[in-house]
């Protein structure tokens, strides 16, 4: 796959294309010839997806009981993933996605 992304499944989402890169996932939704984002992007913990949420001891990306704290190294690399693969899902000339 292009771009150092991976394919991945979960199988609570078995529905929905999973990409991974670097720990950060992201579900895709596939129809009407198009491909987009599924709700958020996430970080990979245990056998889900974890959400980023602000706490009042800090941001951390947060999945059932698991919790693991947003670093700046962290935040940096959420931020590059979820820039890649929204360039990634534009759809280019010819209307065809670079998956």
């Amino acid at each position: 796959m292009k771009a150092g992304f991976r394919f991945v499944t979960f199988e609570r989402f078995a529905r929905y294309l999973g990409v991974e890169k670097d720990g950060f996932v992201a579900l895709l939704e596939t129809g009407g010839g198009k491909v987009q984002l599924f709700g958020q992007v996430g970080y990979h913990v245990g056998e889900g997806i974890a959400m980023l949420v602000e706490r009042a001891e800090g941001k951390a990306f947060v999945w059932k009981g698991e919790s693991v704290a947003a670093t700046p190294e962290l935040l940096a690399g959420y931020a590059r993933f979820k820039s890649e693969l929204r360039r990634l899902l534009q759809a280019p000339k010819g209307g065809r996605t670079r998956f």
